[in-house]
């Protein structure tokens, strides 16, 4: 028996399931899902994320992070979160980089919410002492520190297409051949009716209502108590058009061909998760443009002087690949939760 096998007998069963259903069962599947059953980071797996390309990332985050700590007076009792930690590379590189910030490693208090067993092996291997979460809603009550990259992009979805005022979803059904895509009957969408000003017929928008809740509760966490969320992910102000992705070997595969076999994400909706905080909030801000205001420039050059040949081309490809816009600097975007009367953390600006 596999995923797959599971799915068809499914939808044999009880009919097309939602785009939202079959992320979740491919990616969170118990017995078969993607991040229940692997490590999927690194050269080795099947994608690489920003802190697994160079250390910088990291350590500019942690900087970033520190500095608001200290412009909200250096709280003497914090918690320092992050959310979908993947093997702890980015924490570690946080963690390494504000050593030396008076007080700060005294005051954290180290919370990871990740619901993988198999990746908090790897983040107990890593970072050592810490307390994790299955969800952020067991966050204790203290002024909050947190980061979140590349993890709204992998919440489940739903698709809806535009047909006159109404909206037809995208489900997932069979064919001859297996798993196919077809449409639901045209309905109207309460939580879409704002779309209907900036759509046409046929257009596609995509609907994350898992992130809804998960913003909420950690701008609601710090607007009570104080601190910053710094959320990095690829995406935009506004969802339009078809961004849901299969990743299998850093190549795109088909998302049907291997449930619970490839990484499954979409495109962030950014307006969605700046409207669901009760905090302030940022600008959006492309990564590259967070990154060189944060000095990453200046930081590549005092480590490219300790470099060797070989590993300087690395390191001079890993500048380029965070920051240029032809690659992550404009595709990921930042934006930042923050407490009202407070000043954005560095790298953003209100």
């Amino acid at each position: 028996m596999t995923l797959k096998d599971a799915l068809i007998e499914r939808i044999r069963t009880v009919g097309p399931m939602s785009l939202n259903d079959y992320m979740a069962e491919c990616l969170m599947h118990p017995q078969f899902g993607y991040y229940a059953t692997r490590d999927p980071f690194g050269e080795d797996g099947d994608f690489i994320t920003a802190p697994e390309i160079s250390q910088m990332f990291g350590e500019l985050i942690g900087l970033s992070l520190a500095q608001a700590w200290m412009d909200q007076g250096a709280p003497d009792s914090f918690v320092l979160a992050e959310i979908g930690p993947g093997r702890g590379t980015l924490m570690a590189d946080l963690l390494r980089a504000t050593r030396r910030v008076p007080g700060f490693h005294e005051a954290l208090d180290l919370h990871l919410v990740e619901a993988s067993p198999a990746l908090r092996r790897k983040q107990q291997e890593v970072l050592g002492d810490a307390t994790w979460h299955d969800s952020i809603e067991s966050l204790p009550e203290k002024p909050l520190f947190l980061v979140a990259n590349e993890f709204f992009d992998a919440l489940p979805i739903r698709q809806f297409i535009r047909e006159g005022q109404a909206w037809c979803e995208r489900l997932v059904g069979l064919d001859e051949t297996g798993l196919s895509y077809g449409l639901g009957a045209a309905m109207e969408q309460p939580a879409l009716v704002d779309r209907l000003t900036d759509t046409k017929e046929g257009d596609m928008v995509e609907l994350c209502a898992a992130a809804v809740p998960i913003a909420h509760h950690i701008g609601a966490l710090i607007a009570r108590n104080g601190g910053v969320a710094l959320i990095v992910d690829y995406g935009d102000w506004r969802s339009l058009g078809d961004t849901f992705q299969a990743l299998s070997s850093h190549a795109e595969v088909d998302p049907l061909d291997a449930p619970g076999l490839a990484d499954l994400t979409a495109h962030v909706d950014f307006e969605l998760l700046c409207a669901a905080t009760p905090s302030q909030f940022s600008r959006v801000t492309p990564q590259g443009v967070f990154l060189e205001r944060l000095g990453i420039t200046q930081r590549a050059q005092t480590l490219a002087k300790l470099m060797e040949p070989v590993q300087l081309e690395q390191h001079i490809t890993a500048h380029r690949r965070l920051t240029h816009p032809e690659e992550m600097g404009n595709l990921f975007k930042v934006v930042a939760f923050y407490p009202e009367g407070a000043t954005p953390p560095p790298g953003v600006e209100a």
